[in-house]
């Protein structure tokens, strides 16, 4: 099972979107909530190379982008192949 990894902020819908998703799919993940731990912001946006919005997705280290890139993954079948890996 891929190591998954995702910041996010408590109020934001698509992170709760993106989190169902992978929960949805049986998928564990590590959530890194940034509005609560503020000092992984600046990790978060040198990691996502400049994403400053929420969520950021990571599989096995890869960044996929946020919730809308996540979902467009998954309606061509790509995501559940990198879930798997």
């Amino acid at each position: 099972m891929a190591k998954v990894e995702i910041y996010t902020k408590a109020y934001c819908p698509y992170c709760v979107r993106a989190k169902q998703v992978l929960s949805s799919k049986g998928v564990a993940f590590q959530e890194y909530p940034i509005d609560q731990q503020p000092e992984l912001r600046d990790v978060m946006i040198e990691r996502a190379n400049g994403g400053y919005t929420v969520p950021q997705i990571f599989i096995d280290n890869r960044h996929i982008g946020g919730c809308d890139d996540m979902l467009f993954l998954d309606a061509q079948g790509r995501l559940d192949e990198l879930l798997a890996a």
